[in-house]
């Protein structure tokens, strides 16, 4: 078993403090963005909306989630000792699967066979959607 990723929280108000942090960030990475597509200020302003900018900070916290990475074995012995509700998706009969537990105690969990990254991006965003969305 591995991890990968930065951020994991012991409460809401922390990931709600990490999610305000990551704020600027994401408006520095829209912004290099659009002066790579050569956006005049014009277009940048019509363009560049803060909806576009919240987007940007909800991908980056998402893509910068800790989650473990394990065999069904792994994750099952986990499992067994996580207090709260694990949510799955994918095949029971998968070998692998990647998990991460948010700060108020329900997780999400993904199986996969091969395609290790793309499970990691996947759980990730569900992982946002289900367990942070609403938090922050």
């Amino acid at each position: 078993m591995h991890t990968v990723g930065t951020f994991t929280f012991e409460s809401a108000a922390a990931a709600r403090e990490q999610y305000g942090d990551v704020g600027p960030a994401a408006q520095t990475v829209v912004r290099e963005v659009a002066k790579a597509m050569e956006f005049d200020r014009e277009e940048y302003g019509d363009r560049v909306t803060s909806e576009v900018v919240e987007t940007a900070r909800d991908a980056l916290f998402a893509s910068l989630l800790r989650v473990r990475v394990g065999t069904r074995e792994e994750f099952d012995d986990w499992r067994d000792s996580y207090d709260g509700e694990v949510i799955v998706s994918g095949h029971e009969n998968v070998d692998r699967v990647v998990w991460h537990a948010g700060p108020e105690g329900e997780a999400v969990a993904a199986t996969f066979q091969n395609e290790e990254d793309a499970a990691v991006a996947t759980l990730r965003r569900q992982a946002f959607g289900q367990l942070y969305r609403d938090l922050v």
